[in-house]
């Protein structure tokens, strides 16, 4: 029921959603347009550490890469099927200048399978992460449902993270393009994949809840993103004080890709005094 009715939500929200991508072609000055200058980027420390950590309901897989006490910490989390290998080229580049903790979601990689899944849950989990590991005010990084994950924490726990940076995230499943939407629906019916199943029945990211981050956020998506502009465009205005940035000529995952990913995040963050 929740997916049939998200499509209509969807199909409500189709017009405006083409209006807005109209938009930014006409003018992406106009909805925060960004071409990521990857000029001077450094030299990639491929180098990391594979640990495991036993939390309250999983046994979790997890990378760090750059570790050195006296960086700042950053957590990279990635998005649905994939694993703490899936960032990393990303967090080779972030390494130079945070040390970089991969975390690896529930039922994804060699991360404990649970029977129950949801961003909540994930969230849950990364938020004991980061208490067992003692990392103060770390820096939160998501990619796609990684990014749902990252927008969670900062609601659900918001005295936790320094800041977040959002990528490639939808505000609900009706935040997804039809067709992104409708393929998501189709393989849930026939598979009953419960990572197909958490990305068409959430998240559910009401004004309400978006209210309720305090930390500096930075939502970004790209131009040929699985999410409309205004969806990106409907989280931000909704935190108090956030940036967002649309990536010219961005799919759902270039930006946060090597070079590309460590421009986006040492950028802004920079502008944080991070």
């Amino acid at each position: 029921m929740k997916i049939f009715l998200s499509i209509i939500i969807s199909l409500t929200l189709l017009v405006p959603g083409l209006f807005s991508q109209l938009g930014f072609v006409i003018n992406p000055d106009g909805h925060n347009g960004i071409e990521l200058n990857t000029d001077g980027v450094p030299t990639p420390d491929e180098n990391y550490s594979e640990y495991r950590i036993q939390l309250s309901e999983i046994n979790m897989r997890y990378r760090v890469y750059g570790e050195n006490s006296e960086k700042p910490a950053l957590i990279l989390i990635h998005g649905n099927g994939g694993n703490c290998s899936s960032l990393s080229s990303a967090a080779s580049y972030l390494a130079n200048d945070y040390t970089v903790y991969v975390t690896e979601s529930r039922c994804h990689g060699e991360t404990t399978q649970t029977e129950e899944l949801s961003y909540t849950l994930i969230a849950k989990d990364i938020a004991e992460f980061i208490k067992a590991k003692e990392l103060e005010k770390p820096i939160i990084m998501g990619h796609s449902d990684g990014g749902i994950v990252a927008i969670t924490i900062a609601s659900d726990y918001p005295d936790i993270p320094g800041a977040i940076i959002s990528c490639g995230a939808n505000s609900s499943p009706a935040g997804l393009k039809i067709t992104n939407l409708l393929s998501y629906a189709w393989r849930h019916t026939f598979t009953r994949n419960k990572l197909i199943t958490m990305m068409v029945e959430g998240p559910d990211f009401t004004k309400e809840y978006l209210s309720k981050i305090t930390c500096p956020a930075y939502i970004v998506s790209g131009q040929n993103d699985i999410v409309f502009v205004s969806d990106t465009e409907y989280i931000a205005k909704n935190i108090a004080g956030a940036d967002y940035a649309i990536v010219k000529g961005g799919t759902h995952s270039s930006y946060t890709e090597g070079r590309q990913a460590y421009a986006l995040a040492t950028q802004w963050l920079r502008s944080q005094g991070m």
